[in-house]
Parts: C-alpha cells; sequence; structure tokens
C-alpha cells in the first residue's frame, strides 16, 4: 500500500462583536464591530477515504454534516471543485474557543479559517475577494441573505465601520475600550431574529423604518465619539441601541435582565450584541478592573459565562 505523504496545514480567525447597527445593517444602514479575540483554528491534513470533518460539535464525514454546519459542508466542497480537487482524502479539524450560536461570528470564524487552511495546503494563492466569496457561501446558508458584516469583521483587527453597499472603513478609537461580552447560554437564531424584523417592516414598515432611522443615528454618534474618545458618550449610546433593538422585538427577558444588572454595576452602558433572542450581550466598562467587577457581576446574575478584554491588547479573560 502506497502511503499519502505527511502534510498539513493550519490556519486562524477570530471572532468578532458588533458594537452597534445590528438588523439595521440589513436595511442598509451602518453598523459597526470589534475584533474579539476568542479564536478558531482549522488544520487540514492527509486521510484516505472520505473527508473526516472533526469539532466539539460533530465529528464524522463530511457528508453527514448536522444541518447547523451544511454551509461549512457546501463552502468545503465549492473549494475542492474551484481548485479541481477530489471531495475525499483530507482530515479537516476545527478547536475553537468562540461559542456556536451566540452571534460572535462563530460560523464565520470557522469557514476563514477552512478556507485559509485549504488554500494553505494546496499551495494556492488567496485572494480577499476569493476569501470572502467563498465564506460568503457559508454564511448565506446560514443566516440567509447575509450582510457580510461578520466576514468583514473577522478579516480586519481593528474596529470597523460597515455599510452593505459601500463596504468598509476602519476607525482609529482615540482610547482603549474595556469590554464585558456575556453569554446567556442560549442559542441565538439569526435567522428567526432577521425575519421576525423584516415581518414587523412588512406589517408596519413606517413604525420599523423609523426605529431603524434611530439605530443608524446611534451609530453614526457612535463612530463620532470613538473618533474623540469620548467613551462615556459611547456608553450612553449603547444603551439608547439596545433599547430600539427592544422596540424591534429582537431582545428577550433575560438579555434585558443582563443589561440591567451591567448598568448597576457601573457600566456605562450596555446591549444585546448580534442577532438577539438570545445569544449574547455586552457592557462597557471605564477600564480593566471594573470590567472585571461588571464580568463576575453577570455572571452571578445568571450568564453562562463571560469575559473581559481591552480593544488595545489581543487577550480575552474568561469568568465562569
Amino acid at each position: 500500500m502506497n502511503k499519502l505523504p505527511a502534510k498539513l496545514s493550519t490556519s486562524n480567525a477570530h471572532s468578532k462583536i458588533i458594537l452597534a447597527g445590528e438588523h439595521a445593517v440589513v436595511y442598509g444602514k451602518p453598523a459597526i464591530a470589534i475584533p474579539f479575540p476568542l479564536k478558531v483554528s482549522s488544520t487540514i491534513e492527509r486521510s484516505r477515504g472520505n473527508i473526516i470533518f472533526e469539532s466539539d460539535i460533530y465529528t464524522g464525514f463530511l457528508d453527514n454534516m448536522p444541518l447547523q454546519l451544511k454551509g461549512i459542508s457546501n463552502c468545503i466542497k465549492q473549494i475542492l471543485n474551484y481548485l479541481n480537487k477530489p471531495i475525499s482524502d483530507l482530515r479537516i479539524r476545527i478547536i475553537s474557543s468562540i461559542p456556536i450560536g451566540r452571534g460572535l461570528g462563530s460560523s464565520a470564524a470557522i469557514s476563514i479559517s477552512i478556507v485559509r487552511s485549504l488554500f494553505s495546503f494546496f499551495g494556492q494563492k488567496l485572494t480577499q475577494k476569493q476569501l470572502f466569496s467563498f465564506v460568503q457561501v457559508a454564511e448565506n446558508y446560514a443566516h440567509g441573505n447575509s450582510s457580510g458584516l461578520d466576514i468583514m469583521a473577522e478579516l480586519s483587527e481593528y474596529p470597523i465601520w460597515f455599510e452593505k453597499r459601500i463596504g468598509i472603513t476602519y476607525i482609529k478609537n482615540q482610547k482603549p475600550l474595556y469590554v464585558v461580552v456575556a453569554d446567556t447560554g442560549n442559542s441565538a437564531n439569526t435567522r428567526v431574529a432577521v425575519e421576525n424584523v423584516r415581518k414587523r417592516y412588512n406589517d408596519n414598515p413606517e413604525k420599523v423604518q423609523r426605529i431603524l432611522n434611530k439605530i443608524e443615528q446611534i451609530t453614526i454618534d457612535i463612530k463620532k465619539a470613538l473618533l474623540k474618545g469620548n467613551t462615556d458618550l459611547v456608553g450612553r449610546l449603547l444603551t439608547y441601541n439596545h433599547n430600539e433593538l427592544v422596540n424591534i422585538g429582537v431582545s428577550d427577558k433575560f438579555l434585558n435582565k443582563l443589561v440591567e444588572k451591567s448598568l448597576k454595576a457601573g457600566a456605562l452602558g450596555a446591549k444585546l450584541t448580534g442577532g438577539g433572542l438570545g445569544g449574547c450581550m455586552i457592557a462597557l466598562a471605564k477600564d480593566i478592573e471594573q470590567a472585571k467587577i461588571i464580568s463576575n457581576r453577570l455572571i452571578k446574575s445568571g450568564a453562562y459565562q463571560s469575559w473581559y478584554f481591552s480593544t488595545n491588547e489581543d487577550i480575552v479573560m474568561e469568568v465562569k
């Protein structure tokens, strides 16, 4: 029996947080996202027979992947077809610290790392346009008509201003942000949340449009505050943004509770992040010490897990 040559390739990607503008971004409004230093790595190596996919949530053949991973499966197949490679003889191993279904961009991060590692494995150059296109295959399956925000945020090492029809610009905030993230422990179904907002829009377009316009103005004001280094104002605007997300019907009682608890613990502001209806919330602290206090308070208030970090460092602390 001839042995396949030993070869492997590993690539990484990071998570993201939507600071402002979620849901409104689907309607052409701007959004702001920042890198979140939770990481995922994808390792590709040779293995005879059917492609084997290994991860914390599923290990088995590529063709038998569960529904929530079908977009990633389709992405892998399209890459191999594009590279004119057989859909076989590979083992794809995923190691991730990003919880799935929490609005933190897990699916995009996994897809980014896989696309990078597959191109590297086969010695092929990868352009940003190709990377975006292949990851979008997985994102459209996972979220419906994806805005592309998750992908662009996770391809950036800096905060970004995103508009669907225009693309991104980088935001150089004058001061670091001290951010707390809390996981409700409940999956956020972005597709359902987006569809719910669409239904509300169809039922009462004037009311929903007013909310979307308010979210747009809040997002614009947050950008200005970031550029001036006014973190107190950023915090207040985050809370305003959350209130509008409540009005649009994408929050829930537990998210609202965690927002309230973080504010009582001294947060400058707080809101849900991502699709809502579960998932995660964020809070802004005045410094890293207060971020730790808020993070611990959220755990005591029932959060499944919590992290805190500074935007000027590529490390994240976890509280359980």
